[in-house]
């Protein structure tokens, strides 16, 4: 069906206030410079992604150099496709592939993480619904959305970002709301799109993943609406598919090079699960999910299991020989060479570790595709099959050589019960009347917000409002800051001005 023209100017200027004069700018480009801009952007320096930088002692990735890393490879993506005159129709139809709106979205993509990684996050959504009432939680990529939209603050005002309609849907990697929107949720679609399966621990809590809490669904629907009739309505836009597969791309290589870096990932570990598998790749497919699972520590046995979780998961996509075909490639470009020599920091190391990541990358951004009518697990751009299996094999082998060790367990435990200390004191320090006028700035104005965001009638308001400000402002302290400000209210710190406290 023919779209009119109208809705692509709405999407250039969506919600903000420029003046049409501002194009020979681009307004895309004006959002990737607020986005820099931000301190929220800033602040990522110093939030851990995988591991956390002051437990590893070497310079790993962290929630910053992540970003640029996706947004560099989420704008080859975008002008590889708009380059290619095979999509320019199909890229149209479903509302285009703007590479400056991209790189925006990618640069923002990961604002709303909290300290200490994917481990925050689950500890603050759980804290989030069980101990301050809070039905939406915490989830990254919706606190990522309430960041641009609502909570930034310039003086008195409250105005987000004010970034183009298109650049907010293009951040709108799941967009749905934990439970309610739209209707039907796409949670009870069979199969669910990937993210919106709830967590298998709590069925009754919504979607494990989600783009934007109930305060900004008002938001999310008119970021959205020039999409209406183009793609579904629980459907990534092509721009927000373009950035979540450079997410993905970036996630499997760069952390990858953290781990051999560190020297976490050895060469001897890696090549015994590999090539038992391949040795013995018949017999395991043979013995049932029980018999695999009795032999847990038999190298061969964890790839086989990501072997058949692939098939239940993604089995629109899942293939036996493009999986065989992905192990040994890994094996060959991963344990026969880039683990093959330990690194030793040395400027021939480093630049064996950038000829690897270019590599990888190319190898991928060169197998990105454009489909009309994806699989519901999938988003309009994809890698070609083949490359999403490798995508899957590098991204199992630091789940199993990295985030399973229980030396990083024992971090990780640490550091979930700092943050579940740090949001008792916090909310100890709210409740205290005698504290009303010394309680930190930024974390009187954030119940200020919430409580505005509420109906008047909502129960508890003011219990819901002080709770969504004390997630809110965990959510944007650093690693170090979490630190810091928990010595403090705990009497332990001897220092009095610390960036902890200037918030």
């Amino acid at each position: 069906m023919e779209q009119p023209a109208e809705p692509r100017a709405r999407r250039l200027f969506g919600g903000s206030a420029r003046a049409l004069g501002d194009l020979a700018t681009s307004p895309f480009r004006s959002d990737r410079d607020r986005i820099v801009g931000s301190p929220f952007f800033a602040r990522l320096g110093g939030v851990t992604q995988v591991i956390s930088p002051v437990g590893a002692g070497l310079l790993v990735h962290n929630r910053l150099t992540h970003s640029l890393k996706v947004a560099q490879v989420a704008r080859a993506i975008a002008e590889r496709l708009t380059a290619d005159g095979e999509y320019r129709d199909l890229l149209a139809k479903l509302g285009g592939c703007d590479p400056d709106v991209v790189e925006a979205a990618a640069l923002a993509h990961d604002l709303g993480h909290p300290p200490f990684g994917h481990l925050g996050e689950r500890v603050l959504d759980r804290l989030a619904r069980h101990r301050l009432g809070l039905a939406d939680g915490f989830e990254g990529n919706a606190q990522s959305y309430r960041i641009v939209t609502s909570t930034e603050i310039r003086g008195a005002a409250t105005t987000g970002l004010d970034l183009t309609a298109a650049v907010r849907a293009a951040l709108l990697k799941y967009p749905w709301t934990r439970l309610d929107h739209p209707d039907p949720h796409p949670r009870l679609m069979e199969p669910p799109p990937r993210g919106a399966t709830p967590p298998p621990d709590d069925p009754a809590s919504g979607s494990a993943k989600f783009g934007a809490y109930r305060t900004e669904v008002d938001d999310l629907r008119q970021a959205r609406e020039p999409f209406v009739g183009r793609i579904a309505d629980w459907q990534q836009t092509v721009e927000a598919s373009v950035m979540d597969t450079a997410d993905d791309i970036a996630y499997a290589i760069h952390d990858v090079e953290d781990f051999y870096r560190v020297g976490v990932l050895q060469q001897g570990a890696v090549a015994a699960e590999l090539m038992a598998w391949q040795r013995e790749s018949g017999h395991f497919r043979a013995i049932t999910d029980a018999a695999l699972g009795s032999a847990a520590r038999r190298p061969g046995a964890a790839i086989e299991r990501l072997r058949r979780q692939l098939h239940r998961k993604d089995a629109w996509v899942a293939d036996d020989e493009a999986f065989a075909a992905a192990v040994e490639h890994v094996r060959e470009e991963l344990v026969e060479g880039l683990l093959a020599v330990p690194f030793d920091g040395s400027i021939e190391a480093e630049q064996y570790v950038a000829r690897f990541s270019a590599r990888w990358t190319t190898r991928f951004v060169d197998a990105i595709t454009v489909v009309e009518h994806p699989s519901v697990r999938s988003g309009h751009v994809l890698l070609a099959p083949a490359r999403w299996h490798e995508v899957q094999v590098l991204k199992f082998v630091h789940h199993r050589f990295v985030l399973a060790r229980p030396d990083l367990a024992l971090h990780q435990r640490g550091q979930a019960r700092l943050l579940g200390t740090l949001v008792e004191a916090l909310l100890d320090w709210l409740l205290d009347p005698e504290e009303e006028s010394r309680l930190p700035r930024r974390l009187h104005d954030l119940v200020e917000l919430a409580e505005a965001e509420l109906h008047p009638r909502t129960p508890d308001r003011i219990g819901k409002a002080r709770g969504r400000a004390i997630v809110d402002f965990v959510a944007q302290l650093t690693d170090n800051q979490a630190v810091a400000m928990l010595d403090a209210l705990s009497g332990r710190s001897g220092a009095l001005w610390t960036d902890a406290f200037v918030l």
